[in-house]
């Protein structure tokens, strides 16, 4: 049975290429879904997956890359849309 959640990330989040490795996280866990930068500085994200790959990428979500700063990631259980791959959104 896939989880699926939406993750919305703050803090120094956009502008330290989030997207580009949650994308090759989220490829590495067999995690499916998408990423996008939001207006208000946040990156937001929809992830699906078995219940370990999910939660393991909310945890990558935590610290995000090297030169990110997260303050917050604030998690809301979603249905799964049955994806099969993960993508960037813009």
């Amino acid at each position: 049975m896939a989880k699926a959640v939406v993750v919305t990330v703050t803090g120094r989040v956009q502008g330290v290429s989030f997207r580009w490795y949650a994308m090759q996280e989220a490829e590495r866990l067999g995690v499916h879904g998408w990423v996008r930068n939001e207006p208000d500085g946040s990156v937001a994200a929809h992830l699906e997956g078995d219940d370990r790959a999910v939660e393991s990428m909310v945890e990558w979500c935590r610290h995000g890359p090297s030169y990110a700063a997260v303050r917050h990631v604030a998690v809301t259980e979603a249905q799964p849309t049955g994806s099969d791959h993960f993508d960037i959104r813009y």
